[in-house]
């Protein structure tokens, strides 16, 4: 089993930035992609950005040019730098995991509220 906690959320004015940690931790070796998701009320989950285990990102064409995924293999964490951030990035971030690498998300943290306001 694998465990995600994000970590990083809080309320922000718009054109600041939050930084988002997702610690990985039980059977590490059974993670291959990582990716960030978001949710807003009334919305359908979003996929925020994805990484392969080799560190290959995508991103969704709302956050592109803003929002950068990463991932530290040795420290079993994940992160996303939000710059630039708009009153419609608001929603609960969630980390996710994919065991076989078909972006399958497998493993979900229980999120983080990230609220960009004034």
């Amino acid at each position: 089993q694998v465990q995600l906690v994000e970590s990083g959320g809080g309320l922000v004015q718009p054109g600041g930035s939050l930084r988002l940690s997702c610690a990985a931790s039980g059977s590490i070796f059974s993670i291959n992609d990582m990716g960030w998701h978001r949710q807003a009320p009334g919305k359908k989950r979003e996929l925020v950005a994805t990484i392969t285990r080799s560190g290959i990102p995508n991103y969704a064409d709302s956050v592109k040019g803003r929002f950068t995924i990463s991932r530290d293999n040795a420290k079993n964490t994940m992160y996303l730098q939000m710059n630039s951030l708009k009153p419609e990035d608001t929603a609960v971030y969630y980390c996710s995991a994919d065991r076989v690498g078909i972006l399958r998300w497998d493993y979900w943290g229980q999120g983080t509220q990230v609220a960009v306001s004034s």
